[in-house]
């Protein structure tokens, strides 16, 4: 409320004041009788706190120029960040349809005309604005900006591709990583639609643009395990964890499948020993227990964990601890985890484990691309959050 007040006081007082300098000339008496109307009652409004059918009375009452432009815009805005966008792209359209707007104050309407569009979810007309705008070389930035945002909703990674480079261009910034991840999603695209060597030169583009694409080398080892090739897998998966060991938890299930694939669990052992020891807490631990209690049974595996515990006290290395305890009695062992066994999976299951390194947002599971500051490669899982306890299959 005190918003549109501050917003609308100048506004009815400009008004007035038009109103009574028309009505010195009389050739305009009738007309200036009508606006003194439309002013009294946008007042009167006002006061009664009828903000809504104040704004319609006075933007009735003011003509477009180049003295009342500005206020047509704000009051656009001011519809738009109120979620009335049929109101602001009225305005907005009017605007537009007015001969007497300078160039840059058209630009400046058709901008705020595709905001609305898009905030209505009219991406094909925000589209055409953006790109009207872009060939005007009038707001290029933020129109530039704008399309990739209905580029990727639409998933169009082509037209952000192309997008993304001109804006790199008019920023001087670095946009590498983001279009990295555009080469992915073509990669991905093109590998299920059966174009598997596209696939592959996507991902290659991918490397090229962005050294560190971890998702890069993540997709060349699917696709590789996808074609039995389960070395080449292992090294692309090893190779994401040595660029970002943040990212082990993600590949190391696809590391002992890939291993387990090729019977090598001796390598897979003792990859895993240097994992533990390396990188505590990313759930290594947890698969060479699993690997223990295959080739030398449960006893050595939860003693195996008991001394991992004694390290750093961990709740899902807890809970696999007491599983597989042979310490206990059967039926003590038994009753202990039946009383522990829920409150700690609830805890498990309830926590987020990933988490926006820019904006803070959290989730449950990974995302490529932040959904709230809709960075990309941003989202990591926290430090301590492993994966849920699950036996693997030998």
């Amino acid at each position: 409320m005190q918003e549109l007040l501050l917003l609308l006081l100048p506004v009815a007082a400009a008004s007035g004041w038009l109103a009574a300098r028309r009505s010195v000339r009389e050739q305009k008496d009738k007309a200036t009788g009508e606006t003194g109307k439309v002013y009294f009652r946008g007042l009167n409004h006002l006061l009664n706190e009828e903000p809504d059918k104040a704004i319609d009375a006075f933007v009735e009452m003011l003509e477009v120029d180049s003295s009342t432009v500005e206020t047509h815009l704000a009051l656009g805005n001011l519809f738009r960040r109120r979620g009335e966008v049929e109101r602001a792209i009225r305005i907005h359209q009017n605007l537009i349809a007015r001969p007497a707007l300078t160039r840059e104050q058209r630009a400046q309407a058709l901008l705020e005309l595709g905001q609305d569009y898009m905030r209505a979810g009219l991406l094909d007309r925000a589209e055409n604005l953006f790109r009207e705008l872009r060939e005007t070389r009038l707001h290029v930035r933020p129109a530039l900006q704008n399309l990739l945002v209905i580029y990727e909703q639409e998933s169009d990674w082509q037209a952000c591709l192309e997008v993304t480079e001109a804006l790199e261009a008019l920023i001087a910034e670095d946009m590498s990583l983001q279009k990295s991840h555009y080469h992915c999603e073509l990669a991905l695209s093109a590998q299920s639609q059966g174009r598997t060597d596209d696939a592959q030169a996507s991902l290659k583009r991918a490397s090229a643009t962005y050294r560190n694409c971890l998702r890069a080398h993540h997709l060349q080892a699917q696709f590789a395990a996808a074609q039995g090739d389960h070395r080449s897998a292992i090294r692309a998966l090893r190779q994401a964890a040595e660029r970002d060991a943040s990212y082990l938890p993600e590949v190391l299930p696809e590391i002992v499948n890939n291993y387990r694939q090729l019977g090598d669990l001796q390598a897979l052992r003792q990859y895993l020993e240097a994992m533990a020891t390396a990188h505590p807490c990313a759930g290594a631990e947890l698969a060479l227990a699993d690997l223990l209690t295959e080739q030398e049974g449960a006893t050595e595996a939860a003693d195996y964990l008991a001394a991992r515990l004694t390290e750093r006290p961990n709740l899902t290395l807890l809970l696999r601890s007491l599983e597989l305890d042979a310490r206990m009695t059967q039926e003590r062992a038994a009753e202990f985890l039946a009383s522990l066994r829920p409150q700690i999976l609830q805890l498990l299951e309830q926590r987020p484990v990933y988490q926006c390194a820019h904006c803070g947002f959290a989730a449950k599971t990974l995302h490529w691309q932040c959904p709230s500051c809709r960075r990309w490669s941003t989202i990591k899982r926290k430090p301590g959050c492993d994966h849920l306890p699950v036996h693997s299959t030998p």
